[in-house]
């Protein structure tokens, strides 16, 4: 157990850490960015890490440089996922179980933002929404079992995107149909994994499941979140910011990472970067608007939730 008042004052670094031989962690979008600097820390302390990817190249590559750096025995595998598409997610979750029988943590790392223009996935969903929450929505339900046998974790990373735009669940119009903005429909979608892990803590807790969620955000910081998605504008916008005011991939990392493996942490928190609005700076718990533990939102999101991915949920 790490030194609580140590942690307050100084935040939590991966120097904290000590070997995590016999663990093994899967993350979603860890070829590159804040997932693949995760994958890096958890290497370097002995773990097993599977990245669950869209793009088979990429992952060979990154692959490729972790044991470059690591040694030819890394291990460090892939499994081929595109969480838009709720048959790959199905495919790779069978993949996965076949493979691994342990999983220490999931981690919900993968995501799209600022989707120019309105994009509809193969299963009917606004590409954020599908992408961000229904698609991890299912692969949690379909690893839950596993991880609850692990006595394991599942750590979401949202935004503080989450507590702006509409600030709730368009439940009449998911999809943004009727006016669609590329920052209304990424906060949507933070805002319901978000509030999907809540909602899931309570569930758990009701169940007696030995099964730790815990949420965080990376702040900001220097990924490729927005190279393939977000319009010309934004994209030149954020590549002049993110030299003044955003910090490394890899500290971005250190959020997910903490959740993933630091005993005492709170269930109804939100831990990320403390400074600086809570973009950069120590990593500790950072505030938590009222709106991301709205019950009534959080259960009907969970119903509608099921029914679009026709996965009902045991928790019994």
């Amino acid at each position: 157990m790490m030194d609580n008042k140590n942690f307050e004052l100084n935040g939590w670094t991966p120097d904290q850490l000590g070997s995590l031989a016999g663990k093994t962690y899967v993350i979603t979008g860890a070829n590159s960015g804040a997932g693949f600097e995760a994958t890096r820390i958890f290497l370097a302390k002995g773990a097993k890490v599977v990245m669950m990817n869209r793009s088979e190249e990429k992952s060979a590559a990154a692959i490729a440089k972790l044991r470059e750096e690591f040694g030819a025995h890394a291990e460090v595998s892939f499994v081929r996922m595109d969480l838009a598409v709720l048959d790959s997610v199905r495919a790779a979750a069978a993949e996965l179980l076949e493979k691994v029988l342990q999983i220490d943590a999931l981690i919900c790392n993968a995501a799209i933002a600022q989707v120019a223009r309105q994009e509809i996935t193969v299963d009917g969903f606004e590409s954020q929404l599908g992408v961000n929450h229904f698609g991890h929505f299912l692969l949690c339900g379909l690893l839950f079992e596993r991880i609850a046998a692990s006595y394991g974790r599942i750590v979401v990373v949202g935004s503080n995107a989450y507590k702006m735009g509409l600030k709730k669940i368009q439940f009449d119009d998911l999809n943004f149909d009727n006016n669609y903005t590329a920052w209304n429909s990424y906060a949507q979608s933070k805002l319901a994994q978000m509030m999907f892990a809540y909602e899931l803590q309570r569930r758990v807790q009701s169940a007696g499941k030995d099964v730790q969620v815990l949420v965080c955000h990376p702040g900001a910081s220097r990924t490729n979140l927005l190279k393939d998605t977000a319009s010309c504008f934004n994209k030149m916008l954020w590549a002049m910011l993110s030299r003044i005011i955003a910090q490394s991939a890899e500290r971005g990392a250190w959020p997910e990472v903490m959740c993933a493996t630091r005993d005492g942490l709170k269930s109804v928190a939100n831990y990320g970067p403390t400074k600086r609005a809570e973009t950069v700076g120590p990593v500790g718990e950072c505030s938590l608007d009222r709106l991301a533990l709205d019950r009534e939102m959080a259960a009907k999101l969970w119903t509608i939730s099921e029914q679009k991915t026709g996965h009902a949920w045991s928790l019994s």
